[in-house]
């Protein structure tokens, strides 16, 4: 089933961070998509829905003339479309003198400031007074008068995300120094300090991916507990980066050649990691290059 999110609400109140968390934890986004549009764009969604599976929407008095047409709008579409989409309504507002405030600190103009000659104040308080359907349809309220668009992207990733490590894609890469360090490792653990498969005839055409080289690197001691070792501080840093905003972390293991070692510390890790439910791409830089 489709998850469909309306983002709507007052100008000014954090739509568009609300909109950027939720593309952060993996919602396909779409601002300003006129009410028109709903319909045939939902249908299309339905038709790819490994892309469109989770969607997030802006629509707000930029697209529509009356916010009581989209109240009715996307109630005709949650009755049409039952059982093949889970819509919810996130309706977001802020006090009038917080309103002013961010309108005045980024120097943006209110969508119906035209309408008022540029009088902000009575443009608020027309929005205002016919957000009331939309207040009546929404499925969660959220005020943002006292948070920083970093305190409300938290707030809506907790509402949204299924697991908190959805916040954050996971790569985990093998590679080989003598090739270079990979420039945009978070962080770097070197194996070349461990015993190598290399110097072992029937072993130096195989890699990493196989049993064979991960049981001759994993019998030794400080193999294992490098492993135990790496694990623990991953089971540490990834909440800590993720509880930072960083879209994106990039777990990197090298030895020589990026063959054997660091293959074989990439593999088992990344299969730490999935057991724990944590999504992550596994990338092996380096490990055919002997090949050539």
């Amino acid at each position: 089933m489709m998850e469909l999110i309306i983002v709507t609400g007052m100008a000014g109140a954090g739509k568009t961070s609300a909109l950027n968390a939720m593309e952060d934890i993996g919602y396909y986004v779409v601002d300003n998509l006129p009410l028109a549009l709903l319909r045939p764009f939902v249908r299309q969604c339905l038709e790819q829905p490994e892309r469109f599976s989770r969607t997030a929407i802006v629509m707000d008095i930029r697209s529509c003339e009356r916010y009581a047409e989209l109240s009715e709008d996307v109630s005709d579409l949650r009755r049409e479309m039952s059982g093949r989409i889970l819509c919810r309504m996130l309706c977001l507002e802020a006090s009038d003198q917080v309103l002013v405030t961010r309108f005045r600190t980024s120097r943006r103009s209110h969508p119906l400031a035209k309408r008022f000659e540029g009088d902000l104040g009575r443009a608020i308080a027309y929005e205002r007074e016919h957000l009331q359907p939309l207040r009546a349809a929404a499925d969660i309220m959220m005020d943002s008068s006292l948070l920083t668009a970093s305190q409300l992207k938290d707030q809506i990733k907790n509402l949204f995300m299924p697991h908190i490590t959805d916040a954050m894609t996971i790569q985990v890469m093998s590679f080989g120094f003598k090739y270079g360090a990979p420039m945009e490792a978070d962080l770097v653990f070197d194996m070349r300090c461990l015993p190598n498969p290399y110097y072992v005839d029937e072993l130096r055409e195989h890699t990493g991916v196989e049993a064979c080289v991960q049981e001759y690197v994993m019998q030794a001691d400080e193999s294992k507990e490098y492993y135990d070792k790496v694990t623990k501080m991953l089971d540490f840093l990834i909440p800590l980066y993720i509880q930072e905003g960083r879209p994106q972390l990039v777990v990197a293991f090298g030895c020589t050649g990026g063959q054997h070692r660091s293959v074989t510390f990439a593999e088992l890790v990344s299969e730490y990691l999935r057991q724990q439910e944590i999504p992550l791409i596994t990338l092996h830089r380096d490990y055919k290059k002997h090949k050539h």
